[in-house]
């Protein structure tokens, strides 16, 4: 069976939203009005309409995020919201509390959020039992896991493809709650992660100051699509609903062209959703926010991923300094450069700094301010002026829906014919006395000109035929209305025609595959707790943010470890090392002190808020 692949894109609002699928997404998942892990990216049932609008005109998908954790005075609330949301059309709902899933809801499609942290083939079959549609995979999964969980299960599989990464297991961070008010499960994460921390180790010995430790770099694994495909991954996701428009524009355009490539010539995959995009520009990763790229864990263990000089963007590197000359660097590929752009670098000491580029004369690149920069030093750009002002443009990205456009003589006049990739048809008619031109002379070549005038419609005419008996005379304004009428009519064929997938969530009893739920599954509601206890779950534990005193101080499982990263892993580095780290490892952010534990099995890190303090 041919299966769809998708190219799904984040939005904060509508405009983001419109621009991803200009750019070439299959489907964007956009904050609901409340619930979403991003607080400070929800967004009206109005705009959310508009967008479903806009997307079913290309057969392509929205799919709204409602995946904090719930409180029981939030439920209702919440279930009246999630109505509103399948009544404008919302193709399925991201979720992470299984409390939605006891609801009375509409025949609505629901996807697992990797907020639930689906990283067991054992869990995630239980949830495609359970009656959930999609799975967004653990982002620590590597391609062997992908393909094992794949092989268990027939539930659609979705997989970050870049952007930014959480240091810890998805919805397994209680940093942010733990340190104030503040919780990840609630989207108000405070990004703990990308503070800079001292490593303390156990004889008091402070190792390293002010480093970013727990900030790693971002996602990219595009080059792994393929890979990816074969695995069982069916929707790659782009990481990034708080990003800016050139983010999303050109992460967009970039994968569109890296998955069409893929699927070219394979029958086995074809894109989700209808139409072309067309570009103003050439898409590069690097030449959006970024603090640099790594693979994670999709290809095992293997390069540093972190990024502890800075949390920033680190973007495009340029080259090296070659030389300070007077007032003036001279920078290898400067001359790539442009009167305003960002410059950033990482000095001697391991500090991240950066200028402004005054002007370019030759080679000689002047800044706002001079910097004390060593010779070989690496120099980034992480604001590319004149790429920015390009990609920011309301027409760098169209999309367009192939058509054939037939115009044919009636007997009270002219038809015109459009028919589109899909299959979809309209007819426009204009009734109109037939007059032979002057000199009966041929317009065709006119004619096909102006029904090729497709403007801001969301087609485009690769072909026009014209079916005259006799060399007929058609004014440009009729024309123009014929083709005007039939693009009309077939936007709205096409909306009519689109065919959402629903389902309706019918309550099982399924076995769990635990009884024991500490906090770390985050339950936080009575329909939750219904939930787990219908599936065979014992004992119950509240989510951390429940708790007034959490007899737990385990605030952070990650795959990322310190350890490896200093190359002191006693797997990786066990012939390499001289010294042995004295434990325990402590970081030490103002007030704040975590205590590091190492669970080599699992090959994973721990961090404890400290109780000996």
């Amino acid at each position: 069976m041919t299966k769809k692949i998708e190219l799904l894109a984040p939005a904060k609002d509508l405009l983001h939203g419109i621009a991803a699928f200009n750019s070439g997404a299959d489907a964007v998942y956009i904050g609901a009005p409340q619930f979403g892990a991003r607080a400070n990216a929800n967004n009206t049932i109005a705009d959310i309409e508009a967008l479903v609008k806009y997307a079913h005109l290309y057969n392509a998908k929205v799919f709204t995020a409602v995946n904090t954790i719930i409180y029981d005075h939030e439920l209702e609330t919440c279930r009246k919201m999630i109505y509103d949301l399948y009544n404008v059309g919302v193709d399925a709902l991201i979720v992470q509390d299984m409390g939605i899933l006891e609801m009375d809801l509409p025949p609505i499609t629901l996807h697992a959020s990797t907020q639930a942290n689906n990283r067991d083939a054992s869990k995630i079959k239980f949830l495609e039992q359970a009656g959930i549609k999609r799975v967004v995979l653990a982002r620590e999964l590597n391609l062997h896991q992908i393909k094992e969980i794949s092989d268990a299960t027939t539930v659609e599989l979705e997989f970050f493809v870049s952007g930014a990464l959480c240091v810890a297991f998805s919805g397994n961070c209680y940093m942010s709650v733990a340190g104030g008010e503040r919780s990840a499960n609630r989207g108000e994460c405070a990004q703990n992660c990308r503070l800079p921390y001292n490593l303390i180790d156990g004889t008091g010995t402070t190792l390293l100051s002010s480093q970013h430790l727990l900030s790693i770099k971002d996602l990219d694994v595009s080059d792994q699509i393929p890979n990816l495909i074969e695995a069982g991954i069916t929707s790659f996701k782009i990481e990034g609903r708080l990003k800016d428009m050139v983010y999303v524009k050109n992460n967009v355009s970039f994968l569109r062209k890296k998955i069409d490539a893929v699927l070219e010539g394979n029958k086995n995959y074809i894109k989700a959703s209808s139409g072309k995009s067309f570009y103003g520009f050439e898409a590069a990763l690097d030449r959006s926010f970024n603090r640099g790229y790594s693979h994670y864990f999709v290809n095992e263990r293997n390069d540093k991923i972190g990024s502890w000089e800075s949390p920033k963007s680190k973007g495009q590197f340029i080259g090296k300094l070659i030389q300070t000359k007077g007032n003036a660097y001279i920078i290898e590929n400067g001359t790539t450069l442009n009167n305003g752009d960002g410059l950033c670098f990482t000095n001697d000491k391991g500090e991240f700094g950066g200028f402004q580029v005054n002007t370019v004369v030759n080679d000689l690149v002047y800044p706002n301010e001079m910097k004390a920069i060593s010779t070989g030093t690496e120099i980034f750009r992480n604001n590319d002026l004149a790429f920015t002002k390009l990609v920011e443009r309301d027409d760098s990205s169209i999309r367009k829906i192939n058509t054939k456009l037939l115009l044919s003589e009636t007997e009270i006049g002219f038809q015109l014919l459009a028919k589109d990739e899909d299959g979809y048809e309209s007819i426009a008619i204009c009734i109109q006395a037939k007059e032979k031109t002057k000199n009966n002379e041929s317009i065709i070549a006119n004619i096909k000109t102006q029904l090729s005038k497709t403007g801001n419609t969301p087609y485009i005419a690769e072909g026009i035929e014209i079916q005259f008996t006799e060399n007929w005379f058609l004014p440009i304004s009729k024309i123009n209305e014929l083709r005007r009428s039939v693009y009309e009519q077939l936007s709205e064929t096409r909306s009519k025609k689109y065919n959402r997938d629903e389902f309706q969530i019918i309550k099982t009893s399924h076995p769990y595959p635990v009884t024991e739920l500490d906090f770390t599954y985050n339950v936080s509601n009575k329909l939750a707790h219904q939930f787990y206890e219908r599936h065979g779950a014992k004992k119950i534990e509240q989510a951390f943010e429940l708790q007034t005193s959490p007899d737990k101080a385990c605030v952070m499982t990650t795959k990322y470890c310190i350890k490896y990263e200093l190359e002191q892993c006693p797997k990786y580095h066990k012939n390499e090392l001289e010294k042995k780290l004295i434990e325990p490892l402590i970081l030490t952010q103002g007030k704040n002190e975590y205590q590091l534990k190492f669970n080599c099995g699992p090959c994973e890190m721990e961090i404890w808020e400290r109780d000996d303090k």
